[in-house]
């Protein structure tokens, strides 16, 4: 069984989708107190290590790790530094040199898979001498053979239009990103869609949480934003609004067309961010109810399952959820990479 360290864990979506794939979570890292909560609830089984990684080092790592085996070190750093959302960039933004930190870990442990996910903005900072540039010549030193590329996350089984950069990095053998398992020309051509996935849940008002469904509960709305969200057909937005319930700020304004709409029953969600349950910072309104995603709804777009926990405020929670690696995309690099041992294995027999 390949084991697992999750650098920058959050509350562990990709623990969540390599341990559906078959892997054992041996820790996680992060140093976000809700993260803790909610990842050591779901994962019992595994180390958390509620630090700074700048402030950890190789060795605390070693009572987890077995002595023999594969490892798998999962790495996705904070992705905010590098997202289109962010009009202007600090260069001295610390979390712009989080993936640097993880150099000391592979050079001394030596894990058999290194696994990278993070928006589709970090290839373009500084590709040679950035970050990932940086990172690409280490495991080059160190004789890794990588694969990398941004992907779509819909293209595998998420219910939600997501670019990602994804890096697979093995010891074993050459590697390849897995290949696309949704959409045209693929077994499953038809991509998830939101109804898909949220369908079933029981019906919220704005500010009601479900008594059957653990977070399954949406944020309140003011009068106004009420109205504004009953003036909203399905799948569209605030051009929809009589002139009486629009924002000053958005007379005379083409952009950020997404704020306030809802979403479509018959297509994948807008991509989540750190504020999913909120009505006013994105495309997120139920498609059909007078409200906002719930959590429970906003996890089920990220793939979670209904067992999967979350703790913290509702706030907390959302933040969780948008910082998470899709479980089903972590899933399917899971696969993939077994797929890879294995084969390894049988050739090296």
């Amino acid at each position: 069984m390949i084991g697992v360290i999750d650098f920058f864990c959050g509350c562990g979506g990709t623990s969540a989708g390599l341990r559906d794939a078959g892997m054992k979570i041996l820790a996680g890292i992060d140093n976000d107190p809700d993260a803790e909560r909610t990842f050591t609830g779901n994962f019992p089984e595994a180390k958390f290590f509620l630090k700074d990684v700048r402030s950890l080092h190789p060795e605390d790592l070693f009572p987890v790790i077995p002595k023999d085996g594969p490892l798998l070190f999962s790495a996705c750093a904070p992705c905010q530094p590098f997202t289109r959302q962010r009009t202007s960039r600090d260069r001295k933004d610390e979390r712009v040199t989080l993936l640097d930190e993880i150099h000391r870990f592979v050079e001394a442990i030596r894990p058999s898979y290194v696994f990278v996910e993070n928006v589709a903005g970090l290839q373009k900072i500084d590709p040679t001498e950035g970050p990932l540039g940086r990172f690409f010549h280490l495991l080059d030193e160190l004789g890794y053979k990588r694969d990398s590329k941004i992907l779509r996350a819909q293209d595998y089984g998420v219910p939600q239009y997501r670019r990602r950069f994804v890096l697979l990095a093995s010891l074993l053998g050459p590697i390849e990103v897995p290949k696309k398992t949704h959409g045209p020309g693929t077994d499953h051509p038809e991509f998830e869609t939101v109804w898909k996935w949220i369908g079933n849940l029981p019906s919220l008002e704005a500010g009601e949480a479900s008594r059957k469904v653990t977070n399954h509960r949406a944020a309140k709305l003011s009068q106004i934003n009420l109205e504004r969200i009953r003036a909203t057909p399905p799948g569209s937005g605030r051009e929809s609004w009589p002139e009486r319930l629009k924002l000053d700020c958005h007379r005379n304004y083409a952009g950020h067309t997404d704020v306030y709409g809802r979403l479509h029953k018959d297509r994948p969600a807008a991509a989540l961010t750190t504020r999913c349950i909120s009505l006013s910072n994105g495309r997120y309104g139920h498609p059909t109810q007078n409200r906002a995603l719930s959590v429970r709804e906003a996890a089920r777009l990220q793939t979670f399952s209904d067992a999967f926990e979350f703790s913290g405020s509702m706030g907390a929670m959302a933040r969780q959820i948008g910082n998470a690696v899709p479980v089903k995309l972590a899933s399917t690099v899971g696969d993939h990479v077994r797929q890879h041992e294995k084969a390894c294995r049988t050739r090296v027999g």
